[in-house]
Parts: C-alpha cells; structure tokens; sequence
C-alpha cells in the first residue's frame, strides 16, 4: 500500500512541504519539550512526512531507535499533537493552514530487512547461480 492516495504521487508541493514539517517536528522531538514518560529518554527519528494533497492532513512516519514500543510512543505523540502543531507553527508560518499530524510507525526498514533476508536465502541464491552476468541460463 502506498503512502499517497495520488496514483502519479506526490506533487512537488506536497515533497517540499512535507520535508519542511519534518525538520520542524525532528527538532522540536530532539530538544525534548514534550513532557511524557513514555517518550523519556527515547530518541526518535522523524523518516518521513507525507502531507495530503491540500496539505491539511501531514501523516508523519518515526522510527524509535532502540525502543521496541513503537506503538505506544505514537500513541503519546498523538496525546500530544495539539501541543506539537502549536510549537511547530513558527516553523512553517509560510503556510496558510498549519496541518493536523498523524502519527505512524515507520515500517520500511522492516520490509527492506525481509526483503534481504528472502534474497539471501539458499533457494534464492540457488536459482541465480544459475543465471550469469548476461542474463542468459547456464546449462553447465
């Protein structure tokens, strides 16, 4: 499943936007100004905002890093997203409505490690031995 309703992706807009709103939220997690303890102590990274195509709606996507409890740490996140939209707002004064966040877990990395751990497989490694460089079968 994509990350953008628009089947042709995201506009420049929506990219340029998106990566201004990370850097707003990456840096207000980094000074810690959120009190709560379940983000204590926790370093997050910010991978990814996507923003909808109106741009009211900024779904950012974090990973914490050396926590297994991702889902409670978006659940605080969004206990305190209205206190995050107003510590960001002098961040993006440029736009003209500041977007509502939504939290989610970052699950790329995971894929990308099932992925590598598919194509190290021995069935997997098997089959393109028998295939070389140019692309052809090899029958030896």
């Amino acid at each position: 499943m994509s990350r953008f309703d628009s089947k042709k992706g995201p506009s420049q807009r929506q990219l340029r936007v998106g990566e201004q709103v990370r850097h707003a939220v990456a840096e207000l997690l980094q000074r810690g100004e959120i009190v709560d303890p379940v983000l204590e102590g926790t370093v997050i990274s910010v991978s990814e905002v996507a923003m909808s195509p109106d741009l009211k709606i900024a779904t950012v996507y974090i990973t914490p890093m050396g926590s297994d409890n991702g889902d409670e740490i978006v659940k605080a996140l969004a206990r305190h997203r209205s206190f995050i939209r107003g510590r960001v707002s002098s961040s993006l004064k440029h736009m003209k409505y500041m977007p509502d966040f939504r939290f989610r877990t970052d699950t790329s990395f995971d894929n990308f490690s099932r992925i590598e751990s598919v194509l190290r497989s021995p069935e997997v490694a098997r089959d393109l031995d028998r295939f070389d460089e140019g692309g052809e079968e090899n029958d030896e």
